[in-house]
């Protein structure tokens, strides 16, 4: 039985499925350290170089394996936590954040790293306590762990210093978490009324999001009974592409002109599971049928004619009895012969590798998804890291991808790589970092080196920020101080105690990324890739081209006409798009 407060915690960590805790220690959180390690390996405390990598780590974790746990100590601890927390509650990953604080005799005397902690999180979380008592930590934990686990985000626990040194209290309310699958599916009525409507529509395109990442079959078999083409977003891209006949791609900003051009040509659309942000990519000529848990969520995005609430598995095992085998699949055939040019246009820049330090990013990603193990976990950064991975790495129906891909924030790749290496040691696990991304927290190489976590790094080295260069051009801004000045990322892995390797060449690219998967141990793969490659997005309007064409006259008025041939040459194959 736990003797003080800071042992009743880690025991009711453990018993609810928590094995480590990403943290940097310090003085108030020193007493949860000890527990920590008094338990003889029941737990582990991971030492990150930065706590807002222990949060993106716990965040990796949790959307992996259901529940993670991180932890920083008073006020920059605190701080440095918050940006990995929002990327984990927006992503509605299951995370307990332990938020150490000053004694509680010093609150509100503006006391040495004090910060406010409910106000600090807030927006962040689903719950938010501080404890200032041994008989309120218990009960605040168990509340924590069972809002995380059934509203899917982050629970902050506040722990001052001095609480976690009282002797533990009798715990009265429940210890056991909770985390019940209930069925949801719209009434018989809306069912009946959904059914009419798809029956009676030609031309229809599922869009899936996250929502249907246990309805892979259901869909497919809706989508053939309704020779229905299949789009899906970035997060739902693993669950619904792999063994999909009807599978058209993605749209959006990293998407392809099939997925947008099926949605555009239809009479009916159906969202499915999918909060999809981006409304300029919606048609506003066809009717939307949307089902999500979340009825809140239904019509904020787009003008939906019918909005349903279910599970999307649920739902379509109740609707799919309603659903007759339809003839016409003219439709389909047309958007399917689409695809498979836009797939050829694809193919062109993996055809394509480029020269010496200006290696095709596409030709890069393309090589890893041919290599990489069929249940590998590959984690993205946010930037041009997600457009390759999102067009070239091929879902299985084992394979995992982690990005941000909700708060869309720089530098998550590495970290993430860190807790989906921990969680699922029996699988490959692969980081596509951007150069400007891995910059933001090298530090925290040294933990992979210090925990020996056989992740692979492949840092698409394109000396620049490539997504901001971008915007900064369809603008009709030349791309200024978007130009990273880095340090050779291969020699930084070294001295950190990781295998690091520069691929400068083409020819080496395909050798490098096989030596570095078969490597039993952690590898860094610098690879210079050329900075002038663009991600066109799935629809080029009028005012991008003129953007581009202003931004590349600027360029050459003020004597950059390099920099200019440099990006016509790079992106050639882009015209045909364009045309």
């Amino acid at each position: 039985m736990a003797q003080n407060v800071a042992e009743q915690l880690v025991e009711m960590l453990i018993a609810a499925g928590v094995k480590r805790i990403y943290a940097v220690t310090g003085d108030s959180l020193n007493e949860v350290n000890d527990a920590v390690r008094r338990t003889n390996g029941k737990i582990q405390w991971i030492h990150v170089r930065h706590e807002e990598a222990g949060a993106y780590a716990a965040a990796a974790e949790a959307e992996l394996t259901g529940l993670a746990c991180c932890a920083g100590s008073s006020g920059p601890g605190h701080v440095h936590l918050i940006n990995g927390l929002y990327d984990a509650h927006r992503a509605g990953a299951p995370v307990i954040a332990i938020a150490s604080t000053c004694a509680t005799v010093e609150f509100g005397s503006e006391y040495f790293q004090e910060t406010n902690t409910i106000k600090l999180f807030d927006d962040c979380s689903h719950y938010n306590q501080i404890a200032t008592t041994a008989a309120q930590l218990p009960k605040m934990l168990q509340a924590g762990i069972q809002n995380a686990l059934s509203k899917k985000g982050v629970a902050v626990i506040g722990l001052p210093g001095d609480v976690t040194k009282l002797d533990a209290e009798e715990i009265t309310t429940s210890v056991i978490n909770y985390a019940p699958t209930p069925i949801i599916r719209p009434a018989d009525r809306d069912l009946q009324n959904m059914a009419a409507l798809l029956n009676e529509s030609e031309k229809i395109t599922i869009f899936c999001g996250i929502g249907c990442a246990n309805a892979h079959d259901e869909v497919v078999e809706l989508a053939q009974r309704l020779h229905a083409t299949v789009g899906y977003s970035f997060r739902g891209k693993m669950s619904i592409q792999y063994d999909n006949p009807n599978e058209i791609g993605m749209t959006g900003l990293l998407g392809l002109p099939s997925a947008y051009h099926s949605m555009h040509d239809s009479d009916l659309i159906v969202l499915l599971g999918t909060d999809f942000p981006y409304t300029q990519f919606i048609p506003q000529d066809c009717k939307i049928m949307q089902v999500d848990t979340k009825p809140e969520r239904i019509g904020r995005r787009a003008k939906v004619d019918m909005g349903l609430c279910g599970t999307i598995e649920d739902t379509l095992q109740a609707l799919l009895p309603l659903i007759p085998q339809k003839t016409d699949d003219s439709f389909l055939k047309k958007q399917l012969e689409l695809y498979d040019k836009v797939k050829d246009n694809l193919q062109t820049y993996v055809d394509d590798h480029g020269t010496k330090n200006q290696i095709h990013p596409e030709f890069v990603a393309a090589t890893l998804d041919k290599l990489a193990t069929h249940d590998a976990i590959f984690t993205v950064d946010t930037g041009m890291c997600c457009v390759w991975g999102a067009r070239y790495i091929r879902a299985t129906g084992k394979r995992s991808m982690l990005g941000s891909f909700n708060h869309g924030s720089m530098a998550n790749a590495m970290p993430h790589a860190i807790g989906a290496a921990l969680a699922c040691p029996d699988r490959q696990v692969i980081a596509l970092a951007g150069d400007g991304g891995i910059s933001m927290l090298l530090g925290d190489l040294a933990t992979i080196a210090q925990y020996k976590l056989p992740i692979k790094i492949v840092v698409f080295n394109n000396r620049s920020l490539g997504m901001v260069k971008l915007e900064m051009e369809v603008a009709g801004l030349p791309d200024w101080q978007t130009e990273m000045h880095n340090p050779d990322f291969a020699m930084v892995a070294q001295a950190m105690g990781i295998k690091g390797v520069t691929v400068s060449e083409p020819d080496m690219v395909e050798q490098a990324l096989r030596e570095a998967l078969m490597f039993n141990g952690p590898v860094l793969l610098n690879v210079m890739t050329d900075p002038n490659a663009l991600a066109m997005p799935p629809k080029i309007e009028f005012e991008q081209v003129k953007g581009m064409t202003v931004a590349m006259s600027k360029l050459m008025l003020n004597g950059q006409m390099g920099e200019v041939w440099d990006t016509i040459k790079s992106n050639y194959k882009h015209i045909k798009e364009v045309i």
